[in-house]
């Protein structure tokens, strides 16, 4: 089978090692792919709907969220070319903040309280009279970095001019969402969502923030480990009926026939499961803690899922997975590409993501760089593995967060 996978990040390489692992004859394509996906496949620079019209490829796999907000699903279905995601009109819960607010509180999904704003001037009055904290975010896409919680007003006005006057996201931020400050456990819950049924992945949390934590700058993640400790059965029957059945509701009442991945961003409030966030493809770097998980199915399912058919079950390894994400100084600002990267030896489990290889030389390409994962039959364990492997690695200026897990490990401790 011959497959295309679109991307050039952590999340990609893991996709297509995941469907290496399950069918090892398959023929991978990345576009464009990195320096770790060119061990497993071809890494292209072609338009991707002409080149698979022109390889004939079986199956496309859409792996970030700017193309299925563009519509790249209609276009290669109008050319009778199967691919997974889900179509434009369906990517509208990511890919509009203010419409999946509008979603939510119209088929009554908890979230916090919001108003969404096209004019500068009406989003300061607005905030003005607001008490603190609160939080501002880019409507549009901004790779995970158009989220702001605002504890002092003068930031906040700052805050509004550069996005909606300066324009730091582009179209992205003509227009905002001013929401309420929402404090609780956050929990990512990814899943396979087709004919009107959501088959959950293993629930994933995610590091945002740049720092150890929780400070700094908000970035594409940081690390992310899968399972949750605290999401039990009876929590996650909480979030299926207050948000996953809703939602499900709302999109047939809609007219929306979602087929591809569903993330729901969940914060766990004293009130009960909000929901943060939409997005309607894998989380990164969600995805590469939770794939090496998987024993079985994946591929399956994508294909059953770009078919409009139901999903089928998983299996999983009885294990714990921790991804650490290894960053370019400077991150998520600016940052040099280009630097050297060496291995004293080889990780047992990484993904590339912002590499490429130049001369014979592995450099870096990317503000997240690579993404190192331990496995462990407790949290403890996984993390000694990917914190131990971090060692193998070197290139100037690398930075990681040295927390992730942290909290939950010091519970399983005690």
């Amino acid at each position: 089978m011959k497959i295309l996978i679109i991307g050039s990040g952590g999340r990609e390489h893991a996709i297509g090692w995941k469907i290496k692992q399950e069918f090892p004859d398959s023929e991978l394509f990345f576009s464009p792919g990195n320096g770790g996906t060119i061990k497993i496949g071809k890494n292209i620079q072609d338009e991707p709907l002409n080149f698979a019209k022109k390889n004939k490829i079986d199956l496309t796999i859409v792996g970030p969220e700017d193309p299925l907000i563009k519509g790249i699903v209609d276009e290669f279905k109008k050319e009778g070319l199967k691919i997974f995601g889900p179509d434009r009109k369906s990517a509208m819960l990511e890919g509009d903040k203010g419409f999946a607010k509008d979603f939510m509180r119209k088929y009554n999904i908890p979230t916090a309280n919001y108003e969404v704003f096209d004019d500068y001037n009406s989003a300061k009055r607005f905030l003005e009279k607001l008490n603190l904290p609160i939080v501002i975010k880019a409507s549009g896409p901004a790779a995970g970095k158009g989220t702001f919680i605002v504890y002092e007003k003068e930031i906040g006005f700052s805050l509004l001019e550069e996005i909606m006057v300066n324009k730091i996201f582009g179209k992205s931020g003509e227009k905002i969402v001013i929401e309420d400050f929402l404090e609780g456990e956050e929990v990512s819950i990814i899943g396979f969502y087709s004919n009107h049924k959501f088959l959950p992945l293993l629930p994933a949390q995610d590091y945002k923030k740049l720092l150890d934590d929780d400070k700094g700058p908000n970035t594409g993640g940081m690390g992310s480990y899968s399972p949750v400790p605290f999401v039990n059965k009876r929590l996650f029957d909480e979030i299926k009926k207050v948000v996953i059945d809703k939602v499900i509701e709302g999109n047939i009442k809609e007219g929306i026939d979602y087929n591809g991945i569903l993330y729901i961003g969940i914060i766990l409030t004293d009130s009960g499961p909000k929901v943060l966030e939409f997005n309607a493809r894998f989380g990164d770097p969600e995805t590469q803690a939770i794939l090496p998980l998987i024993k079985n199915n994946f591929l399956e399912n994508i294909l059953r899922v770009s078919n409009g058919d139901e999903p089928v079950n998983l299996e999983y390894h009885n294990l714990y997975s921790l991804c650490v994400v290894l960053c370019s100084e400077g991150y998520p600002k600016s940052y040099k590409k280009g630097i050297k990267i060496e291995f004293n030896d080889e990780p047992l489990l990484f993904f590339h993501a912002g590499t490429i290889y130049k001369d014979g030389d592995l450099l870096t390409n990317g503000g997240r760089v690579l993404n190192i994962i331990g496995l462990g039959e407790t949290l403890l364990e996984a993390s000694i593995k990917a914190y131990n492997e971090i060692k193998k690695v070197h290139f100037d200026g690398m930075y990681y967060r040295k927390d992730i897990g942290s909290k939950h490990i010091k519970k399983e401790v005690l």
